[in-house]
């Protein structure tokens, strides 16, 4: 069994980052802008946003951080949007979510400009991915897919079971498995809530990614021997014994399933590390395509 370390994958993508903000920089342009909104005070945004703003410092990337009260109004925050959409010194914009429930997630989506959605949510952005035109890739599939390539994962042929169908994972990261790319050509199966014959399924599976949200809920007698596994899944479980009163838990029973596994993804660690890296990426490429 090996790590998929995403300290370690992530550091590599950071630094060839930072290398390109350099000669960028060096060259009298501007750095890469990236603009965060954080509605409300939710305890999980915060962690995640903060995190991204720090790597965006350490890279050398410009970034603007924009509080929102949690009774800000749908239309408050989509003119909000707006004013950075005609921005010209900002690249990427990113609305962290969840969002309060009187604000339309789809609707805020559908508000950011195509040439700065950097989360890849877009419906252009999706559409772009389905057809196989280059666009920006969700970050956390982007991410996982750049975690293959740092450890050259072979999956030409592979059987790939993704369990979950969001549009933020599950989909995305099936359209990029079976994408003909260095890192797809694989035969996917997408589950979900629905499928019947769940373990079956998973025990045929040479990848699994599990990106369903349920606390270890993929366990030893899901996954056959050498198989590889990718855990996407991120959940604070009560834990008196810890000084915060939570542990984190992935959808993976970790200890009981890497015996078995060739590779696998630990939580934390993993895959949230790579999601950042995804979206720092999607930032410089709209730097890029918007400064040409």
């Amino acid at each position: 069994m090996q790590l998929l370390d995403g300290k370690i994958a992530s550091k590599a993508v950071k630094e060839k980052l930072q290398q390109q903000v350099n000669e960028i920089v060096s060259s009298g342009k501007r750095a890469p802008h990236l603009a965060v909104i954080l509605v409300g005070n939710n305890g999980a945004s915060e962690t995640y946003v903060a995190s991204k703003v720090k790597t965006c410092g350490e890279i050398g990337f410009k970034s603007t951080m924009i509080r929102l009260d949690v009774t800000v109004s749908e239309e408050g925050l989509l003119q909000e949007i707006i004013k950075l959409n005609q921005d010209e010194a900002l690249d990427g914009i990113l609305v962290q979510l969840p969002l309060p429930k009187h604000i339309s997630e789809q609707k805020v989506i559908a508000t950011i400009a195509p040439e700065k959605d950097v989360d890849g949510f877009h419906p252009i952005s999706a559409g772009n991915l389905m057809l196989g035109i280059p666009s920006f890739i969700p970050a956390t599939p982007y991410g996982i897919m750049l975690m293959l390539e740092h450890y050259n994962i072979e999956t030409k042929g592979k059987h790939a079971v993704v369990i979950g169908r969001s549009n933020i994972v599950g989909r995305p990261m099936s359209v990029l498995l079976s994408g003909n790319n260095q890192y797809g050509n694989c035969t996917v199966t997408l589950c979900h809530s629905h499928t019947h014959n769940l373990k079956e399924l998973c025990l045929e599976a040479d990848i699994i990614v599990a990106a369903l949200g349920k606390p270890e809920f993929v366990h030893a007698d899901m996954v056959k021997d050498g198989a590889i596994l990718i855990d996407v899944g991120i959940t604070r479980v009560a834990d008196a014994t810890k000084k915060s009163g939570y542990s984190i838990k992935g959808d993976v029973a970790f200890s009981e399933v890497a015996p078995k596994t060739s590779f696998i993804t630990p939580v934390p660690g993993g895959v949230g590390l790579m999601t950042i890296a995804g979206l720092l990426k999607n930032t410089l490429k709209a730097y890029e395509l918007r400064t040409k």
